[in-house]
């Protein structure tokens, strides 16, 4: 076989395996996918379906054309489809609708079908590889871990993680954080996508779960249960609130993840930039008092609810405060609490217009003694 010894790829399938500590069948059927593609390389398009079949004891391999029985008359494509009539000399029972599979035997492989096969099976290998070391990573999916930066994208950061890199797209960066490559940072491992082009893990530093996790490296209080956390509202790089409770009475929940002096906050702040405020605030389950902590440090007049939405009223003084710069406060409180938030100034006080119409009223009956 020109240029793909089949003999010499069968008896390299354990050694390939333990090389790359995959599993045999992995390879094997990697091997075969580069089978296929030079026999379709040679023999046929890009549009047909083909799988192989290698025999690791003989060398042989047997490729097997599917295509799917159409009705006899139809213009049709002989890459996919058959008509009903040739199909039964293939399968004699096949009628229309069926899949039926032609058998050809591979002999030998011109110089450019060869070269397409090795080139697939590096490919594939090398994404059979990635994948399983991606699946070392799958326990460690909700965790912080520390990697470098291999590479700046315009849309993506690359970052090392030591057997694996991942990547950290644009949607889940700190807004306006610069990365440099060579720099260490720690990375929250938020996902392992898979698709066509093999896995890809998916790390953050701008989501809320990573906050959260570095609460709970500074917080020890959160692994025992005296204290938790019921929601956490961000915007990377500008503003985080943290709603958080105690399961213990005569704990203060707000002051154990400020930490004396703030020394607890201020650690996440530092690995989060200090441009970026955190708010911790009462978790509360009367939704009256959640929503005003959640508006905090807003001074909140009353609070009224209807369903879903909430009409908060508060004094002028107040009110660019409870909204916030570009309506941050309020867009963060309203995430927090699951609330639609409406921000509504207070009336003012009847108070003084009675006392304007009393003092009217005996202006006037002054001026009528005067008279008489």
């Amino acid at each position: 076989m020109e240029g793909l010894d089949l003999k010499q790829m069968s008896t390299m399938v354990d050694l390939i395996a333990d090389e790359k500590g995959l599993p045999r069948d992995t390879v094997l059927n990697v091997i075969e996918q580069a089978i296929a593609a030079a026999w379709r390389k040679d023999n046929g398009d890009r549009d047909m379906n083909v799988r192989a079949i290698l025999n690791t004891k003989t060398g042989e391999a047997d490729v097997f054309v599917a295509r799917e029985v159409i009705e006899e008359g139809l213009a049709y494509n002989p890459s996919t489809e058959i008509p009903e009539n040739e199909a039964k000399k293939i399968k004699k029972d096949a009628v229309v609708g069926d899949v039926v599979e032609e058998k050809h035997v591979v002999k030998s492989f011109g110089r450019v079908a060869a070269q397409t096969a090795k080139q697939v099976v590096i490919q594939r290998l090398r994404e059979a590889e990635n994948d399983a070391v991606l699946n070392e990573y799958e326990d460690k999916v909700g965790s912080i871990v520390t990697g470098t930066v291999s590479r700046v994208e315009s849309k993506l950061v690359r970052i090392d993680l030591g057997r694996a890199t991942g990547i950290m797209p644009r949607s889940e960066q700190i807004d306006g954080e610069h990365y440099s490559v060579g720099s260490r940072i720690k990375v929250y491992i938020k996902n392992i996508e898979r698709g066509e082009r093999g896995a890809q893990l998916i790390l953050s530093r701008g989501s809320a779960e990573f906050v959260e996790c570095l609460f709970r490296q500074e917080v020890p209080e959160l692994d025992n249960g005296t204290v938790e956390i019921r929601g956490i509202a961000r915007e990377a790089g500008r503003r985080t609130k943290i709603a958080v409770m105690s399961t213990v009475p005569g704990i203060d929940p707000v002051g154990t993840f400020v930490g004396g002096r703030g020394i607890r906050v201020q650690a996440v702040m530092n690995e989060i930039g200090d441009r970026e405020k955190i708010d911790v605030i009462n978790w509360s389950d009367n939704a009256s008092e959640y929503i005003r902590e959640a508006l905090s440090p807003a001074e909140i007049n009353k609070v009224e609810i209807n369903d879903k939405k909430a009409r908060v009223i508060v004094s002028p003084e107040q009110q660019s405060i409870a909204i916030g710069k570009q309506g941050q406060n309020v867009r963060l409180a309203s995430k927090l609490t699951g609330y639609d938030i409406d921000i509504e100034l207070s009336k003012p006080t009847t108070k003084k217009k009675k006392q304007n119409v009393e003092d009217s009223l005996l202006s006037a009956l002054e001026e009528s003694e005067d008279e008489e």
